[in-house]
């Protein structure tokens, strides 16, 4: 095994001493649950009829003995996400792989699953953060009945996967499995989208051009294909362990995309506690597997999403991580993957080119990835080097490439298309920010302009068709933040920014709302701490007060003396308009109760912080 890198172990060490009593707390907890042993075993007669009530003769006869594993499935089902409709079929895959185990599967719950693709730009926007929080929620009541002996999670888009991670660390005393669905075949390249895109805005292409070009893109059943949050979470969750070995990127409904599901619903049986391989969740998070977590994200430029949900899943499982072990572990991590945004290529291309098997091993080999972790395939990270094929009709696992087929996609670690990686800190008088830097080109990464503010993309767009932005500014869009309204994904500034920038004006967005994975090639600071609605900096900004943004040098400041900040009330708009709507109000106590954006945004308090 290589020698781990000294920042690596610095860092992983930094944060199981600050995590100390909060992991402990944690764990405890999952060791009291581990004591009560078979779930069935501990429920009356009357209540473990009513859970199997509806089922067939021989699962009945399997759950009527606690000797006998019963698996329970979460999903995120529907049929108006392309990436979650093929798991309609899932479940019964499962059931069948668990039966032939002799052990029981049962549809524990459904999950709610939003889609940022529809959202995006649009009112409902606004509870989509939220609706992480939610989905955790609804994975512990659908696991609540307490007689599941371990359990799949069906789930693959933005807030989903880290939703159902964070409510299933509820239930880490019992074995969990991710299964995704797969990405859909590569249609209408994402670069030549992201061009009609621009010439839209530009008013040089009709909206029915510009329909047909999102059309070809988005065309079938299965995940986007550009690198955005939901492939980011299929990364996260192979390399920390919860997938089976190389199943992310398989395309749905293909004899190895079932084979993959048919043996997570196999495996799951086999690690239960009436099993002789007894691996709970508890034991596959934990720091090191976090911490493999971030590095994946940053060797791929992984989506900014996760510097909030990777903290709150941390959390979750008692282990306290910040913006800072981003930042510290970016200067050591290369930038392996050129996947769009920051490339031409899409995850089908990187899959091709040799995907999460031959990035993984390429980390192990260079001492970027802690290899002693517990994952769902067993001990150690190196089963994640393999790739599941098919032969004969017959699932199997072999050694992926050792080399790239295309070296524009994926790079080995010791050739990488960057030295760092693609996510960093910004730290002044303006706040605390992240900016993923992986698609800006290194002349655009440093900007000093006088600032223009907005309270909406509207506005900001209304000024753009206007002409009034053919200028050197920095957008400064307030109070986008996790109290204001729900922190909403901005993507609606990006056609428009990129004009500017390509017009030859420097530009850059500053913001306390998000931009997610399809973060592109313009500067852009954001989750902003502490955010306007909090009084932070932003909300005593002025119109043409000058801003630095320098992601080289990690700076993010207003060029204003201290003491007129100071002296400077903070501003607050009215929200009302974004309190009622399309459900909106049903969120008040989410935006009254949630945590800072560098804490992760969530709304569920220090649960593992005491005793």
């Amino acid at each position: 095994m290589p020698a781990l890198h000294p920042i690596i172990a610095d860092i992983t060490e930094i944060i199981i001493k600050r995590s100390q009593a909060s992991r402990a707390c944690y764990l405890a907890r999952m060791d009291n649950q581990k004591q009560a042993g078979v779930m069935r075993d501990q429920v009356s007669c009357t209540n473990l009829v009513h859970s199997y009530a509806a089922c067939g003769t021989q699962d009945k006869e399997t759950l009527k003995h606690p000797i006998k594993a019963n698996i329970g499935i979460v999903s995120a089902y529907n049929d108006m996400l392309s990436a979650h409709q093929p798991f309609e079929t899932f479940p019964s895959i499962i059931k069948e792989a668990a039966r032939a185990q002799g052990c029981a599967a049962q549809f524990a719950g459904g999950v709610p699953a939003m889609c940022d693709g529809v959202t995006q730009g649009q009112a409902g926007m606004e509870l989509s953060l939220f609706s992480r929080d939610v989905i955790a929620m609804a994975t512990a009541v659908s696991l609540s009945h307490n007689v599941f002996d371990g359990f799949l999670c069906l789930g693959i888009c933005d807030k989903i996967v880290p939703g159902l991670l964070i409510g299933a660390l509820s239930f880490g005393h019992l074995p969990a499995i991710f299964v995704p669905g797969g990405p859909m075949p590569s249609g209408l390249p994402n670069s030549e989208k992201a061009r009609v895109r621009q010439l839209f805005a530009e008013g040089k292409v009709t909206r029915e051009a510009l329909l047909e070009a999102e059309s070809e893109s988005y065309h079938s059943a299965g995940t986007c294909t550009f690198y955005g949050t939901a492939n980011s979470n299929q990364m996260l969750m192979e390399i920390m362990g919860l997938h089976l070995p190389g199943s992310a990127f398989v395309n749905p409904n293909t004899p190895l995309r079932d084979a993959l599901t048919y043996e997570a619903g196999t495996r799951i049986t086999k690690l239960t506690a009436l099993s002789e391989n007894y691996t709970p969740l508890s034991e596959v998070i934990t720091e090191k597997s976090i911490v493999n977590g971030i590095i994946g994200l940053l060797a791929t430029g992984g989506s900014t999403n996760h510097t909030l949900h990777l903290v709150a899943i941390a959390k979750a499982a008692g282990i306290h991580i910040n913006w800072d072990d981003f930042d510290a572990l970016s200067k050591v991590i290369p930038l392996m993957t050129s996947i769009y945004p920051t490339g031409k290529a899409d995850v089908n291309h990187f899959h091709a080119a040799g995907g999460m098997g031959n990035l993984i091993r390429s980390l192990l080999d260079a001492g970027l990835l802690h290899e002693d972790v517990t994952t769902v395939a067993g001990k150690g990270l190196r089963h994640y080097t393999q790739e599941p094929f098919m032969n004969n009709g017959a699932l199997q696992w072999r050694e992926s490439p050792l080399e790239s087929s295309d070296l524009s996609t994926l790079r080995p670690a010791n050739t990488p298309f960057e030295k760092e990686g693609g996510i960093s800190l910004l730290e002044g008088n303006l706040g605390r920010a992240v900016i993923k830097t992986s698609a800006v080109k290194p002349e655009h990464r440093a900007v000093t302009a006088p600032a223009l503010i907005f309270s909406s993309q509207e506005e900001f767009l209304e000024a753009f068709a206007r002409g009034e932005l053919h200028r050197d500014f920095v957008a400064v869009l307030w109070f986008q933040g996790p109290e204001a309204n729900g922190m909403p994904e901005l993507h609606k500034l990006m056609p428009s920014l990129s004009v500017l920038q390509d017009l030859g004006y420097k530009v850059a967005l500053v913001t306390d709302g998000r931009l997610s994975g399809a973060s592109g090639k313009i500067p852009a600071a954001i989750h902003v701490c502490p955010e306007a609605h909090a009084g932070g900096t932003l909300s005593k900004l002025y119109n043409d007060d000058v801003i630095t943004l320098d992601s080289d040098k990690g700076i993010l400041k207003v060029h204003v003396p201290d003491a007129e900040l100071n002296k400077r009330p903070s501003i607050f708009i009215g929200l009302s308009e974004h309190q009622y709507g399309v459900g909106r109000e049903l969120f008040q106590n989410f935006r009254n109760n949630v945590s800072t954006a560098e804490e992760g945004a969530h709304t569920f308090g220090d649960i593992y912080d005491s005793q």
